[in-house]
């Protein structure tokens, strides 16, 4: 390959126009690009680290970096606006009425946040069960796949060809072929292995299949938005029933079909709450196809608060968070949740790269005298991640709080609980990426029950994951220098 280079070289030397003017063209080309891209990432007013990583690495790596950039590089996309118009419609067919959390300030405050970040406001369940692990997740819905009458609208991360894929695509199938109409919207990236012929079956039987954000990198003009991914898992079926949480469709989260599936927690909602996920879905749906004709029809089959559902008294609200906004809601609610704790703060999260603002937080309360738990996997599906994470181990456990590493199984677990009465649980992780990056969802609740359930999970997760200690064993070579190269990463991770 160097041989190919140099003979390159050497040719466009022997070139009598060329050759006198190449390291002179190149070098120009060089500062030209480092002047202009990097005045570009300088106005995008990201963190200082990240913007000071970014044009290092563009001048390091002349020519190169253009391209690493145009792939990978920070971007936001103009989907604000369009949510907003498409709202307006989306948001008259299913609107429903606010709730308010309950008299105490703090939750008031939290509302108020999160209706503000994200313009979806608190709303009402009646219903939530934890669902503990993919075949509890997949079994309850084929079940309610299998009531389903109007209308099925699903949204992955990942689907994987496998056996849970195909369970899933056949249930489907069977909806379709009764009059349901099924909306299916998957990542292109993380639902990738997924070719046309798999779902072949469900849209010869009626059923819509949508891809968000699609590679195409034949279109070298336009960037690919490799970075911004769909990582929401969403389901809503009649507007009555949701689905939400961590659980991808996929054999590696399925403990039936293998021993090392990845430790997960879903949730199946009933009550107004669900109107908001369906608006989501919606929203998105919008955003990946351009097809709004499906909304009248909708409307008329989206149950109304005041036809028959009952709306419930749990305290939920749907977040969301995208590249789309610059509040990074699901970020700013767990800082503020952490900020708000009176007694414990317990975090449970399968990728944990914080922030600033979050670090503080969690060393605050915990200075404060509160009870703060952070459980994480012994070892994640990156290894750069889990390095990443250890990193910050030291400064927590010298601030008070207690870490736990859970095992054998991957943890894929995303929740917050805090106190008795608050907890989030969703598709986000505690990381930049999913903060930033990801489009993600999550719903903040407010409710005494819930939060006894989900403690009593919680709980009984810390007896399979022995504690961090600060003296435990960290050689400078297999431990701490690779952590700490790995935390330099971690803006970009």
């Amino acid at each position: 390959m160097f041989g190919m280079l140099d003979w390159f070289w050497d040719w466009l030397h022997a070139i009598p126009v060329v050759g006198p003017y190449i390291e002179p063209v190149l070098i120009g080309g060089w500062l030209l690009h480092l002047l202009l891209l990097g005045g570009w990432i300088v106005l995008q007013k990201r963190e200082p680290v990240a913007t000071l990583s970014w044009i290092l690495g563009l001048a390091l790596l002349p020519y190169v970096g253009i391209l690493i950039y145009h792939l990978f590089g920070p971007q936001k996309i103009q989907r604000q606006r369009l949510r907003r118009a498409h709202s307006r419609i989306a948001g008259d067919a299913l609107a429903s009425p606010a709730f308010a959390p309950g008299e105490a300030p703090d939750a008031l405050e939290l509302a108020r946040l999160a209706e503000a970040s994200t313009g979806l406001a608190p709303m009402r369940a009646s219903d939530v069960r934890l669902l503990v692990d993919g075949a509890a997740k997949y079994d309850a819905l084929i079940a309610d796949l299998a009531q389903a009458r109007a209308h099925v609208h699903l949204e992955y991360y990942i689907f994987m060809p496998d056996r849970s894929g195909a369970a899933l695509r056949d249930a489907l199938v069977e909806c379709a072929k009764r009059g349901v109409k099924v909306r299916l919207l998957l990542d292109a990236i993380g639902a990738g292995k997924c070719k046309a012929a798999f779902f072949a079956p469900l849209v010869a039987a009626g059923g819509e299949l949508a891809w968000f954000h699609p590679t195409r990198f034949w279109r070298f003009w336009s960037r690919p938005w490799l970075n911004l991914r769909t990582h929401r898992k969403i389901v809503v079926i009649d507007g009555r029933v949701a689905f939400t949480g961590g659980i991808n469709i996929t054999d590696e989260q399925n403990e039936r079909l293998r021993g090392d599936a990845y430790r997960d927690l879903h949730l199946r909602i009933e009550g107004d709450v669900v109107r908001a996920l369906q608006r989501v879905f919606v929203e998105d749906w919008i955003y990946a196809t351009g097809d709004r004709d499906f909304l009248s029809q909708l409307a008329r089959d989206t149950p109304s608060p005041a036809t028959g559902t009952k709306p419930g008294t749990i305290s939920a609200q749907v977040l969301t968070s995208g590249p789309d906004s610059s509040w990074e809601a699901i970020h700013r609610m767990h800082v503020a949740l952490i900020h708000a704790a009176r007694s414990r703060v317990w975090l449970v999260t399968p990728y944990f790269v914080p922030g600033e603002a979050a670090m503080m937080a969690l060393t605050s309360a915990a200075l404060g005298g509160l009870d703060v738990r952070l459980l994480v996997p012994r070892m994640s599906d990156s290894k750069l991640v889990t390095l990443a994470a250890r990193s910050y181990y030291d400064d927590l456990i010298d601030a008070g709080v207690k870490i736990y590493e859970y095992g054998p199984r991957m943890l894929h677990t995303k929740a917050l609980l805090v106190d008795d009465t608050t907890c989030l649980v969703g598709s986000a992780n505690f990381d930049h990426r999913s903060f930033r990056l990801n489009f993600e969802v999550s719903i903040l609740f407010q409710d005494t029950d819930l939060a006894v359930q989900l403690a009593r999970h919680v709980e009984g997760e810390f007896a399979s994951a022995p504690r961090v200690r600060r003296d435990r064993r960290r050689p400078l070579f297999r431990s701490r220098l690779p952590e700490a190269l790995a935390r330099l990463m971690s803006p970009l991770l």
